[in-house]
């Protein structure tokens, strides 16, 4: 994977040239919007299942939401408003559906801690400009297996709703199957957004929805946490989130910005997903990262060097959603357990038909079957979790058994 420093700087220093044009139209408002409503439903869903599969309590999930959503607008506030382009950040979904097999023998702290130790290994790799060179030799199809297999349990969990509570699951696959069938019903409301609406019309008519409890708390109180620098967790954890970061979220973000004729400061993204990491782990938040889906939104429409506005307003919502994480949470907690599964199971179908495509479709489909299969088991060795052993024992079969595939996949990038 080639990542070249595109000359945004320079791109930046014209930045007083375009302040004439910061008024908004309703495509930049629109893309805003539909970006927003794409981060605060299936992504939403995904983080809370994970975080209840680990056993977080409604504050520790709260602290949460509010650096995965309110810490992510100010990153992107920041970009946005430097680089005059539409740069979302947000957090790795891949990452943090790593987590919750590392629940079952890491303790929070720990698997903060190797946030922390993550950030910083992004940070460096950014600024001593290695991050090209590291990203040359991970071979993406064994990345993208490993992927598909930690991917794999959540999807599973659309047909999993079913056994819960059918009539449920029922009306809200229909909706998402209607919004995503007719494109020009999906362009008014997002499928994953309908899904949300039908869930919890179908979940408040039928009784399922748990009374909400006193709001005490409006707005978020962050909860700071003590990492713990555990072995165990350095070693199972940082570096298959530092390859999500990077070789997934950031490059899928950097690939969208170019096919738009955008050019996205590479060094400064970079250094900042390590930082921004790093300060997302002070309130238990899974890492920082260029977002792919919500910036081709923002890039959808509108003349392109007013794009950047569109990210402001995506901005200024992600802020208030997670200075109001509370309220969100006493919500979303109210739903039964199998509709947040099933909508966090709609939200990624598609990234998980990317991701087994991108896997199998080329070069060294061996080590991305082993990948994928290693990483699907969930067994732990050595107390290291199985996505860490599905790299090493992916790029060990393609090493042996399909080299010169590995070496023509690592040639190309």
């Amino acid at each position: 994977m080639t990542i070249k420093n595109s000359g945004a700087d320079a791109q930046a220093g014209t930045a007083a040239a375009d302040v004439s044009s910061t008024g908004l139209d309703r495509h930049l408002v629109s893309n805003a919007i539909t970006g927003f409503l794409f981060g605060v439903t299936g992504p939403l869903a995904i983080l809370l299942t994970v975080g209840q599969a680990g056993g977080l309590s409604e504050t520790d999930l709260a602290s949460w939401i509010f650096g995965s959503y309110g810490l992510s607008g100010v990153l992107t506030l920041y970009f946005c408003w430097r680089y005059r382009q539409p740069l979302a950040m947000a957090w790795t979904i891949p990452g943090a559906l790593l987590l919750p097999s590392a629940f079952g023998h890491l303790s929070f702290a720990e698997v903060i801690g190797a946030y922390w130790v993550t950030g910083l290994v992004i940070a460096v790799l950014g600024w001593s400009g290695l991050v090209s060179w590291v990203m040359r030799r991970i071979p993406m199809p064994i990345v993208m297996g490993m992927v598909a297999g930690v991917f794999l349990p959540l999807g599973i969990k659309v047909v999993t709703a079913f056994t819960d509570n059918g009539l449920l699951a029922s009306v809200s696959l229909a909706a998402f199957v209607l919004f995503s069938a007719l494109p020009a019903l999906g362009r008014r409301l997002p499928a994953v957004l309908a899904t949300v609406l039908a869930g919890g019309i179908a979940a408040w008519v039928t009784g399922a929805i748990a009374p909400l409890p006193d709001a005490a708390t409006v707005l978020v109180r962050p909860n700071l946490y003590m990492p713990v620098f555990s072995l165990t967790a350095m070693l199972e954890l940082v570096i298959p989130l530092t390859v999500t970061v990077l070789g997934i979220q950031n490059a899928q973000g950097f690939a969208v910005l170019r096919q738009a004729e955008h050019a996205p400061p590479i060094k400064a993204i970079t250094v900042g997903s390590g930082l921004g990491t790093m300060l997302f782990a002070l309130v238990g938040s899974v890492p920082a990262c260029l977002t792919g889906p919500t910036n081709a939104l923002l890039v959808a429409s509108g003349e392109r060097r007013r794009q950047w506005i569109g990210g402001i307003v995506f901005a200024c919502a992600m802020i208030a959603f997670g200075l109001f994480a509370p309220v969100a949470i006493s919500f979303a907690l109210a739903l039964p357990l199998s509709l947040i599964a099933l909508i966090g199971g709609l939200a990624m179908v598609r990234v998980l038909q990317g991701a087994f495509q991108a896997a199998f479709r080329g070069e060294c489909p061996l080590g991305a079957l082993v990948a994928f299969v290693v990483s699907t088991a969930g067994v732990p060795i050595f107390s290291i979790g199985a996505p860490f052993w599905g790299l090493v024992f992916a790029y060990a079969a393609s090493w042996l058994l399909e080299r010169e595939s590995l070496r023509r996949t690592i040639n190309a990038y």
